[in-house]
C-alpha cells in the first residue's frame, strides 16, 4: 500500500496534505538537509502515529492547500523553521536575497491562510526592507 492509500485509509478521509522538510530544498534558500520525517496536515488527527514500518506526524490544521505552491511551501517553510537542522538566521539572510523569486500576492495570501504570527512578520519585514520589490 502507497503512503496516501494508507493515510487515506487511516484517516477515513482524503482531506490531507503530506510533506517532508526535504521539498525546502528546492526553494534555493540554502537549504540541503535531507529527513526521514512526514508531516500529514490534515483535520482528524494530531501526534505522531507509526503506520506500516514508517512513523508519521500527524498535524491538525483548519486550512491548508490541496497541494504547495512554492509561495505555500515558504510559508510552510517558516511556520516550521525551528525544526530544520539549518541556522535559521542563514535562511532568513538567503530569502532577502531570494524574495523576487516569489510571488508577492501569493505569499501575502499564502501567509494570512496558514501562517504562525511569526512568520507573517517575517514576511512584512522582508518585504518592508526590500521596498523594491
Amino acid at each position: 500500500m502507497d503512503d496516501q492509500a494508507l493515510i487515506k485509509s487511516f484517516l477515513k478521509d482524503d482531506r490531507f496534505l503530506m510533506l517532508s522538510f526535504n521539498s525546502y530544498n528546492g526553494l534555493g534558500l540554502g537549504t540541503t538537509q535531507l529527513y526521514n520525517h512526514t508531516i500529514v496536515y490534515n483535520h482528524k488527527r494530531h501526534g505522531e502515529f507509526k503506520l506500516g514500518k514508517r512513523t508519521y506526524d500527524f498535524r491538525m490544521r483548519t486550512t491548508f492547500p490541496e497541494n504547495f505552491t512554492k509561495e505555500d511551501l515558504l510559508v510552510d517553510m517558516l511556520n516550521n523553521i525551528s525544526e530544520l537542522a539549518e541556522d535559521e538566521s542563514m535562511i532568513i539572510s538567503a530569502l532577502y536575497r531570494n524574495i523576487s523569486n516569489f510571488k508577492r500576492q501569493a505569499l501575502e495570501n499564502s501567509a494570512m491562510l496558514y501562517e504562525k504570527i511569526k512568520t507573517k512578520k517575517t514576511i512584512k519585514k522582508i518585504y518592508a526592507e526590500n521596498v523594491s520589490t
